[in-house]
């Protein structure tokens, strides 16, 4: 369909599905000096970010959002070839991305009236933005038309979850995401927090004293949010997001498919890898489950 589908770099799609979906993805910045910035993937490899990390703990990466200039360019070049634009954001509780690319529709639209540019607020991030985007990618694929698409996306943003845990509290705090009375009790229990996003913001679901029974906490939080809103797991799209242990993830999913098999025919989750966006926020080791339903669900 006559329509171009882009997002953000918080989506984390590894660039080989990006060229192959035909994707264009405008993509964050990211600092370890806080002066020198570089894009995120097209300068700074994810591995090469987390291992940074890892080698230098204590180090507190930061990101920067798209510029303006940034979404100008990329609408510029569809806006010449008279091609429609659907534009799929980080939540706005997270980055003034979204805020950039209104802007810059609004510039482009001066240059080119005729323009068609959507900007959607995901109210997701991360692996679970991926996801969505790569819905909008089959709608596109099953032909769906441009107005439908938007309602589709609009109407499936609220079923989003993840669901997940860090290795430390370190980067939450420093990132100003949870308040420091509450790192405090968990480095004095030494104990694990488990983690929902949902609408676009994180609330605890409780704590768990070791990585592993943080991950069966997963597990078992995944099953019962299908029973809670009494919908089937099969009806939704669902991915594993990791940052720098690779092998964990891997583990994990064959645990989280054992448990599945019990109320599920899902045979396969695929792993997609937390990018630099979010992996400020959760250190190198966050683990857990992206959901959403299917668009024709």
């Amino acid at each position: 369909m006559a329509y171009q589908i882009i997002s953000d770099g918080s989506c984390d799609l590894d660039p080989k599905i990006v060229k192959e979906k035909r994707l264009e993805v405008v993509p964050f910045y990211v600092s370890f000096d806080g002066q020198n910035y570089q894009k995120e993937i097209e300068e700074v490899e994810i591995r090469s970010f987390y291992q940074k990390m890892v080698d230098n703990e204590g180090v507190f990466p930061k990101t920067s959002l798209p510029s303006i200039d940034d979404y100008v360019n990329v609408f510029t070049t569809y806006a010449k070839q008279a091609v429609d634009m659907i534009c799929i954001c980080i939540s706005t509780k997270f980055s003034g991305s979204y805020n950039s690319a209104s802007t810059a529709k609004d510039i482009v639209i001066e240059d080119y009236p005729d323009a068609r540019i959507t900007v959607i607020d995901a109210t997701v991030n991360t692996v679970l933005q991926g996801i969505m985007v790569l819905e909008a990618v089959r709608m596109q694929e099953d032909g769906l038309e441009y107005d439908e698409v938007i309602e589709h996306l609009e109407r499936i943003k609220e079923t989003g979850r993840i669901i997940f845990t860090v290795g430390s509290m370190d980067y939450l705090i420093q990132g100003g995401r949870v308040g420091k009375v509450l790192k405090v009790a968990v480095n004095a229990l030494k104990i694990r927090p488990m983690i929902v996003l949902k609408e676009g913001e994180i609330f605890p679901f409780g704590v768990a004293r070791s990585r592993q029974k943080s991950m069966q906490k997963i597990v078992d939080k995944v099953k019962s949010h299908f029973e809670d809103i009494g919908e089937h797991a099969d009806d939704y799209r669902i991915v594993i997001g990791y940052g720098f242990d690779y092998e964990e993830a891997v583990g994990f999913r064959t645990r989280l498919l054992e448990s599945m098999a019990s109320y599920s025919d899902v045979k396969d989750i695929d792993l997609f890898q937390i990018g630099a966006t979010i992996g400020v926020h959760t250190g190198p080791y966050p683990l857990g489950v992206a959901l959403i339903r299917k668009y024709d669900r």
